[in-house]
């Protein structure tokens, strides 16, 4: 992403959020149902055999508006998340350059940029990703629901346990998004750096060869983030009072009852995910960029 501004990269950041919402929700509220369902006790088969069963037994019970519970709380929260998301990574570029003007940034000089992007994100997405986990592990199935949407959800969690409730999971957002965003800036910049013959500049990629590189970024982001994300998941939908320690309860809660099979549930949706949704997010950034590049050259 070159020398962008941060202001630019706010606002373009904050579009291709929206983007990677719209095209990923319905296997990210497969990825939470499979992660959240209970251990079946002996002799009962489980709540999902697999990602095609969820998907069978969601759209039989809910319909096609199944797949969409949950999305207004990332909706009205993306823009804010990722646009904090790809100004962090400007922030950690200038933090670099500012420490050695003189280096030119490397492929591990944008894993650091991004994971210091990981630690702002942190700070404004735990809230909504808690409201988003808690809407889609309701099936729906009989009876009436007991949130009737994310206002109703954050109005709740905070009588019960004030804003400690609304940010639960911070430190598993944290210990997934680090490392992951570290990861997911550095994949998209190398590939983009391959992609660009020599002579050529990065504004001349097509929007094929972006949509491969935020694809692949994706990949990357999420072969790191799935087992953090799956303690954070557990975490955030559980019972009040369930996991007293936190992240570490969870750890060991998982370990002990299902093995470290565990962490990956939700892999496959996770991944048929993780291409086509931040595909969409960096071609969306991409195209923002560039027409405020038009509309503000000297910003």
């Amino acid at each position: 992403m070159g020398e962008t501004s941060a202001f630019k990269s706010f606002f373009a950041g904050g579009f291709g959020g929206v983007c990677l919402v719209v095209a990923g929700h319905p296997l990210d509220t497969l990825k939470v149902r499979m992660q959240t369902m209970p251990v079946p006790p002996p002799g009962e088969p489980p709540m999902y055999k697999g990602t095609l069963d969820c998907v069978q037994k969601t759209f039989a019970n809910e319909g096609i508006r199944g797949f969409y519970k949950g999305m207004a709380a990332p909706i009205v929260g993306v823009t804010p998340i990722f646009a904090v998301s790809f100004w962090g990574y400007a922030v950690g570029k200038k933090i670099q350059k500012w420490i050695n003007p003189e280096k030119e940034l490397t492929t591990i000089s944008h894993f650091y940029a991004g994971a210091i992007s990981g630690v702002f994100t942190t700070s404004v997405m735990v809230p909504g990703e808690r409201i988003k986990c808690i809407l889609q592990i309701q099936t729906g199935a009989g009876g009436k629901p007991e949130y009737s949407g994310p206002v109703d959800v954050a109005k709740k969690v905070f009588k019960q346990s004030g804003i400690r409730g609304l940010y639960k999971g911070t430190c598993a957002t944290l210990l997934r998004d680090v490392p992951g965003s570290g990861m997911y800036f550095m994949t998209y910049e190398w590939f983009i750096t391959k992609l660009t013959p020599e002579g050529k500049s990065r504004s001349q990629l097509s929007p094929l060869q972006i949509l491969f590189a935020g694809g692949m970024a994706g990949i990357a982001n999420w072969t790191v983030a799935i087992a953090p994300d799956t303690l954070k998941s557990r975490l955030q939908t559980a019972p009040e009072g369930t996991y007293p320690r936190g992240v570490r309860d969870v750890v060991r809660h998982l370990l002990r009852e299902e093995g470290p099979s565990a962490l990956f549930k939700g892999l496959l949706p996770v991944m048929l995910r993780a291409f086509p949704a931040n595909a969409a997010c960096f071609l969306g950034y991409e195209v923002a960029l560039k027409f405020f590049n038009w509309l503000l050259p000297n910003v």
